[in-house]
């Protein structure tokens, strides 16, 4: 039965990633003239919130239509007031999407520089962005400060400490250092994320395959850099953190 279903899926899947890409793409067209008039050209920290707000609606309607619904579990874990260093796991292109609107009030995303080169889509990229660009070391020194002048806006920083998609078989990558050395830096807590089912969405290795699937994400507790602390043992707490709550399974009652 099960072979069946993955031999079923196999021939599906393609189909459904030309309905997910012509969605997505009609309902950016549809989302972009509110995109200019009511955030583009307004400053930050109110440019990001305002695109934030439409964001979680656009994806309100996008991820169900595309078979992939959300839900979100822990949004209570952010206190008002606070800003936070989001750390997400990240398995799929479809993780950005679900992690910027799932993240409550504006947020920015350190995200490559070269999808911002996209028409249309480049723009809005580039407002939920920290842009960097990777081969760059210029370019990753100004990110790391323009990520402190998001936080002091008030806006939270989502990062995803694996550096680039997950495509091996473990749970987790090891973690890179800048979100950790961001929070030492800056003193605002950490707050984890997992996010569970993209890989089953859009598996490594398959570069046009959409398999409609429930999507979760939920906020796990935040750590506090706290004295002594150091970008090492923050980066092990944080990564035995979401380790042990991944390989848990999404709560399916949710």
């Amino acid at each position: 039965m099960n072979q069946s279903r993955k031999g079923i899926w196999s021939l599906l899947a393609p189909l459904w990633a030309v309905w997910v890409i012509l969605l997505f793409i009609t309902t950016m067209l549809l989302v972009f003239p509110f995109f200019l008039a009511f955030s583009y050209f307004r400053p930050d920290p109110q440019k990001t919130r305002s695109f934030a707000s439409m964001a979680r609606i656009w994806m309100g309607v996008f991820l169900p239509l595309a078979g992939a619904p959300l839900s979100v579990r822990g949004r209570e874990k952010f206190a008002p007031g606070q800003t936070y260093i989001v750390v997400c796991n990240h398995n799929a292109l479809l993780d950005v999407p679900i992690s910027y609107p799932g993240i409550p009030g504006g947020n920015k995303t350190i995200a490559k520089i070269e999808m911002a080169r996209i028409p249309l889509f480049g723009m809005i990229y580039k407002t939920g962005s920290v842009l960097v660009d990777r081969k760059d070391e210029n370019s990753r020194r100004e990110s790391f400060a323009k990520m402190k002048e998001a936080l002091d806006m008030g806006l939270h920083m989502c990062i995803y400490p694996e550096g680039t998609r997950n495509k091996t078989g473990d749970p987790l990558k090891s973690f890179h250092d800048g979100a950790f050395r961001l929070a030492l830096s800056t003193g605002k807590p950490i707050l984890p994320a997992v996010i569970f089912n993209t890989r089953k969405v859009m598996p490594p290795g398959k570069s046009f395959y959409f398999r409609p699937s429930r999507l979760y994400m939920e906020f796990l507790d935040p750590i506090t850099p706290q004295p002594g602390d150091t970008v090492e043992t923050l980066n092990q707490l944080v990564f035995k953190t979401m380790w042990e709550r991944y390989t848990a399974g999404p709560n399916e009652r949710q």
